[in-house]
């Protein structure tokens, strides 16, 4: 795993009194991770620390990284077609281990459809590969901070 420190933690949970920690994963067996690194990036150059967990993960893999990291938000960048397994997998996962105030967010190569039907399951905003950064970066920051105060 890695881990993308802050540079400022400008964008501080008021609750938390923390930078928000967001883990960002690849599931499965997609290798393009070029989009995933580019928004940890952005993220930590929000003020967030970026727990990247590499390539080829499994949803039980991000979920028990999540819990032991202490996440506030996890995102998964999927571009292989396999979101409407992925995103409800972990977000069952997320339920079991009660990991309830813990936004499930992402984005890759996902049609608006699914993107809709996967809101209906209780996972967050999906961003499609031309989505600003500054954009990502504030919904979370948002969603955060509504959803645990």
């Amino acid at each position: 795993m890695i881990t993308f420190a802050p540079y400022l933690s400008v964008n501080m949970n008021d609750k938390l009194k923390r930078p928000l920690r967001v883990l960002v994963a690849k599931v499965g067996l997609d290798g393009h991770d070029r989009g995933a690194k580019v928004v940890a990036t952005a993220l930590r150059d929000a003020g967030m620390e970026v727990i990247y967990t590499g390539l080829r993960q499994t949803p039980e893999m991000v979920v028990n990284a999540a819990l032991q990291e202490d996440v506030d938000a996890i995102g998964i960048s999927i571009l292989s077609g396999a979101h409407m397994t992925v995103f409800p997998r972990v977000a069952l996962l997320m339920k079991e281990k009660g990991l309830n105030n813990v936004l499930l967010t992402g984005g890759g190569i996902i049609p608006a459809e699914d993107m809709e039907e996967l809101n209906k399951l209780g996972v967050g905003k999906l961003f499609a590969p031309s989505a600003n950064t500054g954009e990502i970066a504030a919904y979370i920051k948002e969603w955060v901070e509504a959803n645990n105060r």
